[in-house]
């Protein structure tokens, strides 16, 4: 099944969460937090602004982006599961 966003919304993929602590302390699911880092899925075709036209998005397919904590809705889809959230709610692109 194929998902598109709309409007302004981006669906991310979250990426997973670090297992071993820096000092080689093995963590159980249960106290590993959730990442705050994805990998964008795909793009709505951008707000609508006042004057009728269409905001250019951000974010591409393909980035990956830091988002606040409590960001986006957590849906399941064929298995995996994805974050839907407002461009709004990304922090920042990550670069190499």
């Amino acid at each position: 099944m194929k998902i598109r966003p709309l409007a302004d919304r981006v669906i991310v993929k979250r990426l997973e969460a670090e297992s071993v602590t820096a000092g080689g302390i093995v963590l159980p699911d249960s106290a590993q937090e959730k990442p705050q880092r994805g990998k964008v899925v795909s793009v709505g075709a951008g707000k609508i602004l006042d004057d009728g036209s269409l905001g250019k998005m951000q974010v591409k397919k393909g980035n990956s982006v830091l988002f606040s904590s409590y960001a986006g809705s957590e849906v399941k889809i064929d298995g995996k599961e994805y974050l839907i959230m407002n461009e709004s709610d990304i922090m920042a692109i990550l670069e190499k």
